[in-house]
């Protein structure tokens, strides 16, 4: 039930993703002239009487007039001109579409290539942004142009199609309309001159358009059609939780780039696509070089497989059987698509073929073997060559490896007296094994043969053996120096994995360093592209909520869009892409779990290729900065939510101080003042006078709450400024004291200052303030009968005033956040009777002058001690006194 319902709710989600955005309805015909305008055209005069908003895009009449007449009564948007080698070209202006937002876009021939100066290359690139805008898009395509219908087209027709369609844009489809007519009414139209003009069509009815290519291309747009209708069905199924639906499970194909690439990745494409299965292509790489060709036809065919929607990796191993299965295990794959590999002599002799091995050892896989028309014609010629099998500079160095062995091996012989000379041509063989490919070393194994066999065994200068153990020696030591040969290959191979390998982690590993030390965005950018450059030999370029690393870098306008679509559209754009592709950099999206957060920008030095290498490793890095981002993102969020919390609790404490704090006073004021208006005749002079005092020393309490509460608005904004000035120690502790005793008049103060105390120079009124403060808190809890001790002395320079009450003191673990704005507790010094803002306050004021405030307990356990220290300061020369 678990994964019914869990395949349920993916069902659910993959429909909800696929209803954001705009809906594509594509009317799909099996060649030109079956009527796909006219019905797209019919269709859109009939939702404009249904009061939907229709704009054309682009229609292309080809002067029809039936089809031309359907255009009245829609809305036409102008085209774009583009000026190409001295003459106008029109296409649709999608910058104009995009800002008329229509409801229904119509957009014909989605398989057409725009004209060089567009945004897009191909059309159906136009129609995915529109999609991407919210935009409905209807549009029209034939079904040659499918790009993994490009072989069998070109099988049924001879003819290849040029301006093809990524099978993954049918993924945005809502509805497909087959629009068909029978081969016979379509050749009667051509006749007609309906579809083409009367000399085209002759020659359109001579290839094209015969009547067994129109059959064939008429069943796979029914197939196809057929396929979208299964598929919206299985996936409707899916989202209702009906039973019986197959597991998704995942098609690998492996190509080799020997000529048969694209054709295995369109084809896997179908196979795929049939079975409503994810699938990717890969390469097994067994040596750290490749030939440019081969590697020139992977890269295309990784291309191809990356605009049809699947996923692609390049592959390390010493074996490619053990490479495949490997990459298939871990990756849950269900069946494996390759191309028929021809069994060779050698291969029987010494080694299975790649069939023959996945066969024996991929028991639970489905096997789908593939003879592609390049395999068939060379079946025809009898096979490649050896020769083929080999690089230029391989045979040239298995050549000469081989000449300075016979070489080395005379003089050894000469003069050296070295009988075995065996191990002289072994140790070519594995010096070649170990700089080149397997089949380079086979080949020095057999020239050393002959060599040795020739020049070194009786009788010499002939390939005859007079001795029955000469007849031995040479064959075993053939047997030996394929054997060596082997395994040095198997360990070069190994070993170039491991270093690409180990390249690969130790850019990730820096990469990981330098963005865990990274606190702020600034410096995620910064970490970013120093790794990205230093990884990837480019030219790094970073944008991120519109900061940019390095600032001030001068991109072209191309450049600019293409970072733009990049971020916009959560896909790479610019070099090396088919989108803006005459940008300078390759643009990279930086994706988090909210979408695109930025984009990066890449130049190589090699700007002709991309190795799929630097592309995986690109990739990979542009997601661990992207993360780096997410992470320094939360942070400040989190941040700005905890500064939001405290800010909020001491709003609600300072609300609650205030609402207690400075209603008492004021009662009592009010009070005083109501009983004087109304009994002032009749009470006694005491009394008058009592009410008087209280009404003056309430005010004045309500004067130090009002005056704690901007101090602490004042140090909050650093607004607390410093009018330093030289005052007596004793002066100033007098004065706090005969403060406090006039709100106090019952407090016990005992005062030590010790007689060597220089003057200090400070705030004289703030250090006042801070001192009061203390003496008020100490006051509180102090006992009546028990003195508040102040002892002020000089220790190491420093100045140190101690003030001393024997009250309940403060547990140790709350010393430290008395300190705190509003933090009360029923015990020690901080009580219900005050704001607490007096030791924060006086904490802002002694740290302005660079000292600190500290509570400690009291020197027998009892009470607490307030120490404050003050640096002894001097005034700088032009403000002495």
């Amino acid at each position: 039930m678990t994964d019914a319902r869990e395949r349920q709710a993916d069902a659910l989600i993959d429909h909800l993703q696929r209803e954001q955005g705009g809906r594509m309805t594509i009317f799909l015909g099996a060649a030109p002239g079956v009527g796909k305008t006219y019905t797209m055209l019919s269709r859109a005069r009939e939702l404009r009487r249904q009061g939907r908003d229709v704009v054309v895009g682009i229609v292309e009449t080809h002067g029809r007039g039936e089809t031309a007449a359907l255009t009245e009564g829609l809305e036409i948007l102008p085209r774009r001109r583009i000026a190409y080698q001295g003459r106008w070209l029109e296409e649709m202006d999608l910058d104009a579409l995009l800002a008329r937002r229509p409801q229904i876009a119509l957009v014909d021939e989605l398989a057409h290539r725009n004209a060089p100066g567009s945004r897009h290359e191909r059309r159906w690139q136009d129609v995915i942004e529109l999609l991407d805008a919210g935009i409905d898009v209807h549009t029209t395509i034939n079904i040659q142009h499918l790009e993994s219908l490009n072989d069998v087209v070109h099988r049924i027709t001879g003819v290849r199609v040029s301006e093809t369609v990524p099978d993954a844009v049918f993924d945005r489809l809502r509805d497909i309309v087959l629009v068909d007519l029978p081969p016979r009414e379509l050749i009667e139209r051509l006749h007609q001159g309906k579809v083409y003009l009367p000399e085209q069509a002759s020659q359109a009815l001579q290839a094209f358009f015969s009547p067994s290519n129109l059959i064939a291309l008429r069943e796979l747009a029914m197939q196809t059609a057929a396929d979208r209708v299964d598929a919206d069905l299985r996936e409707d199924q899916a989202a209702r939780g009906l039973p019986g639906m197959p597991l998704r499970r995942r098609v690998l194909v492996a190509i080799d780039g020997l000529g048969q690439s694209e054709y295995l990745v369109r084809a896997a494409r179908r196979i795929a696509e049939r079975r409503d299965a994810p699938w990717s292509v890969v390469t097994v790489q067994v040596s750290d070089t490749v030939d440019e060709v081969r590697q020139r036809e992977i890269d295309q065919a990784f291309a191809l497989a990356r605009r049809l929607g699947a996923e692609t990796d390049v592959l390390r191993g010493t074996r490619i059987a053990d490479a495949l299965l490997d990459h298939a295990t871990q990756n849950g794959t269900s069946t494996l698509v390759l191309g028929r590999t021809r069994e060779r002599p050698v291969a029987r002799m010494f080694n299975r073929t790649l069939t023959q091995q996945l066969l024996q050892r991929g028991a639970h896989y489905e096997l789908v073997i593939i003879s592609t028309p390049e395999a068939r014609a060379r079946a025809r010629r009898g096979g490649p060559r050896p020769w083929d099998l080999l690089g230029r500079h391989d045979l040239t160095f298995a050549l000469m490896a081989s000449m300075l062995a016979v070489g080395v091996a005379a003089v050894a012989e000469r003069w050296v007296g070295l009988d075995d000379l065996s191990m002289v041509f072994i140790v070519a063989v594995v010096l070649v094994a170990a700089r080149t490919r397997m089949t380079a070393a086979m080949v020095a194994a057999l020239l050393s043969f002959l060599a040795y066999n020739f020049f070194f065994i009786e009788p010499r200068f002939t390939f005859n053996i007079g001795a029955r153990q000469g007849v031995t020696t040479v064959f075993l030591f053939l047997v030996a120096a394929l054997v060596a040969g082997r395994l040095a290959s198997r360990l070069r191979m190994q070993v170039v994995a491991l270093r690409a390998a180990n390249a690969q982690a130790t850019a990730l590993q820096a990469l990981g360093r330098d963005l865990a030390g990274a606190a702020d965005l600034g410096q995620v950018l910064a970490a970013g592209r120093k790794a990205l450059a230093r990884a990837l030999s480019a030219e790094a370029w970073l944008r991120v909520q519109g900061r940019e690393e390095p600032d001030g870098v001068a991109l072209s306008e191309l450049d600019r869009a293409a970072a733009d679509w990049a971020q916009q559209h959560g896909q790479p754009t610019g070099r090396h892409t088919d989108t803006l592709a005459g940008a300078g950099r390759w643009f990279l999206p930086l994706r988090g779990d909210r979408g695109s957060l930025g984009v990066l920008g890449l130049r190589f030095d090699d700007e002709a290729r991309l190795l799929p290498e630097q592309r995986r490793l690109a990739e990979a890095m542009a997601e661990d900065i992207a993360q780096a981002v997410v992470r320094t993102r939360l942070v400040a969020e989190l941040e700005d939510a905890r500064v939001g919390g405290e800010t909020e609790r001491l709003r609600s404490a300072l609300l609650s101080s205030v609402s207690h704090d400075l209603r008492s006073p004021l009662a009592s004021m009010i009070g005083s003042a109501s009983s004087l208006a109304s009994y002032w005749d009749a009470m006694s002079g005491d009394d008058r006078r009592a009410l008087l005092e209280t009404i003056q020393q309430e005010g004045e309490r309500l004067d130090r709450y009002i005056q704690n509460l901007l101090d602490m608005t004042r140090l909050g904004h650093s607004g607390l400024t410093l009018n330093r000035d030289w005052i007596g120690v004793d002066e100033l502790l007098g004065s706090a004291v005969q403060r406090l005793q006039r709100y106090q008049p019952g407090v016990q103060v005992q005062t030590t200052v010790a007689p060597d105390l220089p003057a200090i120079w400070v705030h004289p009124a703030l250090i006042e303030q801070a001192v009061f403060n203390v003496l008020e808190n100490a006051a509180k809890f102090s006992p009546p009968d028990e003195p508040v001790r102040i002892d002020a002395k000089l220790i190491d320079g420093v100045l140190r005033i101690d003030v001393s009450d024997r009250g309940p003191g403060i547990p140790e673990d709350e010393r430290a956040r008395i300190f705190d704005m509003f933090y009360s507790v029923e015990r020690g010094d901080r009580g219900r009777q005050g704001t607490g803002l007096g030791l924060a306050i006086c904490q802002g004021m002694v740290g302005a002058h660079g000292g600190s405030v500290q509570a400690l307990p009291g020197p027998d356990g009892r009470g607490t001690v307030i120490r404050i220290t003050l640096p002894l300061l001097t005034p700088p020369p032009q403000e002495s006194v």
